[in-house]
């Protein structure tokens, strides 16, 4: 099943609105009792919507403008459904629950308008990035508006979960740092690089799914299980979003294809290329041309690059690595009790290796 998000807000596709978010069809709850829980996030994810766009509202035109821009651009909405979902395993969805799932949304529609400024980006969501659109100075302070109404929401959600926010945070800058200057000296750069996955993208799933458990009051010992579903979903996502950017669906995507080629940005595909170049002829010259043509102004020179990387053996070698993650995430699930969440999540993490967007 094919993940896509639509402009003006929640994907909704044939399985309804959990199914667009985590790629779940939801026909396969038959049971009373399995469909209550999904009326219940369904009917959850729009009050999550819902208090979204009010937040984004500053009182401010141009703030009110440049911080609802990626908000209307779409979204799957992955995270505050995976709140919802896990909150499941407790007494379910209440106040606390959404109000915990938007601050956690916040936090990361905050972090693409910083990403896409780093990565230097020209689309996201199928449409111009904001710092494109306004330039870098308005597009990193509305990124940092977004924390501190994330942050403002946390806050009256008590200290546990402004810690664990702040930790969050903590984590994703540092990821976005050691990305940045890259690894040490002596560092594999293929483990240095799966580290800032953990910290960038499995850090906020994890957030995402803790407080959900936490404002159920579902059972502590389910804490752990569910941290480690995060960390380990979340650098297996970002791993086929890797391949996903050599691909050429951009009208699904809603990015140019090689959109990290060209900024530099490291990927998977890419750094196990620049292993195998150290010993085989053939990917040096690949590197060297994908180099050459993502400085360059030939856009079909790049793209014919892109494509040749796309059908190096090292894109299904990345794709084996998400498995590989998805399945240690599926694994880390075995203390939950069967049931629904526990297929739900055990499925998302299917979906998320099938992915094309």
């Amino acid at each position: 099943m094919t993940l896509r998000a639509a402009e003006g807000g929640i994907a909704r596709g044939r399985s309804g609105v959990l199914g667009a978010a985590l790629g779940i069809d939801d026909r396969i709850f038959v049971a009373p009792a399995e469909r209550r829980m999904v009326r219940a996030i369904e009917a959850g994810l729009e009050q999550v919507e819902e208090g979204l766009a009010a937040e984004l509202r500053f009182g401010d035109q141009l703030a009110d403008t440049t911080a609802r821009y990626l908000f209307e651009a779409g979204g799957k909405r992955v995270r505050p459904a995976l709140t919802l979902l896990t909150a499941q395993l407790g007494d379910g969805v209440n106040p606390a629950v959404i109000r915990s799932a938007q601050a956690v949304e916040l936090t990361h529609l905050a972090s693409l308008y910083h990403d896409d400024v780093m990565d230097e980006a020209d689309l996201r969501r199928g449409v111009q990035t904001a710092h494109r659109a306004w330039g870098n100075s308005v597009a990193i302070l509305t990124g940092d508006l977004l924390f501190a109404r994330a942050s403002a929401i946390i806050s009256s959600l008590g200290g546990r979960a402004l810690e664990l926010q702040a930790r969050t945070f903590e984590r994703l800058v540092l990821g976005q740092l050691h990305e940045t200057v890259g690894p040490t000296a002596g560092e594999d750069p293929v483990d240095h690089y799966l580290s800032v996955l953990a910290d960038k993208t499995g850090s906020l799933i994890t957030l995402a799914g803790l407080v959900g458990l936490i404002f159920s009051e579902a059972p502590e010992p389910y804490y752990p299980a569910i941290s480690e579903f995060g960390e380990r979903i979340g650098v297996a996502f970002q791993l086929i979003d890797d391949v996903i950017d050599i691909t050429d669906a951009a009208q699904t995507t809603g990015k140019a294809p090689g959109t990290d080629l060209r900024a530099d940005v490291p990927t998977l595909p890419m750094l196990l290329l620049r292993r195998a170049a150290a010993t085989d002829a053939d990917a040096r010259a690949l590197v060297e041309r994908i180099e050459a043509t993502a400085a360059g102004e030939d856009d079909a020179a790049f793209l014919s690059a892109v494509a040749a990387l796309r059908a190096h053996e090292v894109s299904a070698a990345t794709i084996a690595e998400a498995r590989r993650w998805a399945a240690e995430a599926v694994a880390a699930l075995a203390p939950l009790p069967g049931g629904p969440v526990k297929r739900a999540l055990a499925e998302f993490a299917e979906r998320v290796v099938e992915r094309e967007a």
